[in-house]
């Protein structure tokens, strides 16, 4: 059906469904029928929302005052919250005028796209990249510019790969480290360049941060404003409570930005969405607020089980994973293995996948890299060493 027959707004057609949902929406569809399925597609924790933050929401509910409207740029006492935490995290020093509160992470992309972007202004976008990252910029007129990585890079930019993709129209770069989906963590001096070269040429960087907590063995996590301070003015980062406090279905983000952006991005909310339900920004003030001891024993269940995920995919014939260094995502290259079996792409493999050994992935097409397949480790471990032999019997 075309736009004469539908009645939908071009820009609307230009974007494509959320592959992750897709696949996860597939695989619940089975498991309603009765069928075990394994799912690594949804990237989310598998823990509970820590009592505390969760006692803290009951608490919020029960109080008349979060029953009413409240400011569209997010409670005051969050956003004051917000920036405590990014000074003690990352070492950003903002202060609450500069942050946003919006309905998730992703919102806070959307609204930074809106905020930057007239139509026809590029934004380089490193590939393999988050979904929603390319949806987000054509939503606001721009126009994605992916960037290839590959394995052998560490799926990691480099000056010269931002180079040759620049043109007189780039207007802005996403860079986000940890990487979804590859778990690809940059060095404090590979973001001191890529800070710089960002500065030189006057680009805008969005930065996505929430995995920032998620970092294993000796690599670190640098915000890039921290990194190259001079780029303050030119940068925006997200966040949220979602991967660190494992609160996805709370939908609460942010936005940190300097001062007349966040300020346009708060007109523009008002405008949108209006304020982030009272009760979840309650429940993201005791988790912005209160301790990372939950967060670090989260952290070593995904440490230990990125380990046995990553021995045990590159057991297979014809698949090569690097360990992941962040976030909670393997990213192997399978193209081997879709050789030897002779099918055809790596979303025919995550359809075969899910039928005759009833796991669910996502496919390397949704992330702009055919070839690769993204499987998250934030599923307990029982499950994740059955799905992956599945995988193994699979591929025999």
């Amino acid at each position: 059906m075309d736009r004469a027959e539908s009645g939908l707004s071009q820009r609307v057609l230009s974007i494509t469904e959320s592959a992750t949902l897709a696949i996860t929406n597939k695989a619940n569809q089975l498991r309603s029928e009765g069928v075990n399925v394994i799912g690594y597609g949804a990237g989310e924790p598998d823990f509970a929302t820590p009592a505390p933050i969760v006692d803290a929401a009951i608490a919020a509910a029960q109080d008349p005052v979060n029953h009413k409207y409240s400011p569209a740029a997010g409670l005051p006492v969050l956003r004051e919250a917000v920036a405590a935490k990014t000074l003690r995290d990352s070492g950003y020093d903002v202060s609450a005028n500069q942050v946003i509160i919006t309905n998730g992470g992703k919102y806070a992309v959307y609204v930074t796209c809106q905020a930057l972007l007239d139509d026809g202004d590029e934004v380089l976008i490193p590939a393999p990249y988050w979904v929603s990252y390319p949806e987000s910029v054509k939503l606001a007129g721009g126009v994605p510019i992916p960037i290839a990585t590959d394995l052998e890079g560490g799926f990691k930019l480099t000056i010269d790969d931002l180079e040759a993709a620049r043109t007189g129209k780039t207007k802005m770069l996403i860079f986000v480290s940890p990487s979804n989906p590859t778990g690809a963590v940059y060095t404090r001096n590979e973001i001191a360049a890529i800070g710089e070269w960002a500065l030189e040429h006057g680009i805008w960087v969005m930065t996505d941060e929430i995995y920032e907590h998620l970092v294993y063995g000796d690599n670190e996590f640098h915000s890039l404003p921290v990194v190259v301070p001079e780029i303050a003015d030119q940068t925006v980062v997200v966040n949220g409570v979602a991967k660190t406090y494992a609160m996805t279905g709370w939908r609460v983000g942010w936005l940190i930005a300097p001062p007349h952006v966040a300020k346009a991005a708060g007109t523009q909310i008002s405008h949108a969405a209006s304020n982030v339900a009272n009760v979840s920004q309650r429940a993201a003030l005791a988790a912005v607020s209160g301790s990372l001891d939950a967060v670090a024993e989260m952290r070593t269940a995904f440490d230990r089980r990125r380990l046995t995920m990553t021995r045990m995919l590159n057991e297979i014939d014809g698949v090569e994973c690097l360990e992941p260094a962040g976030a909670f995502y393997a990213f192997p290259r399978v193209t081997g293995l879709l050789d030897r079996m002779g099918i055809a792409s790596s979303l025919d493999l995550a359809s075969r996948l899910l039928e005759e050994a009833q796991i669910a992935i996502i496919p390397g097409e949704a992330f702009g890299a055919p070839g690769y397949a993204r499987f998250s480790f934030a599923l307990g471990d029982n499950d994740l060493e059955e799905g992956l032999h599945r995988f193994q019997a699979f591929a025999r």
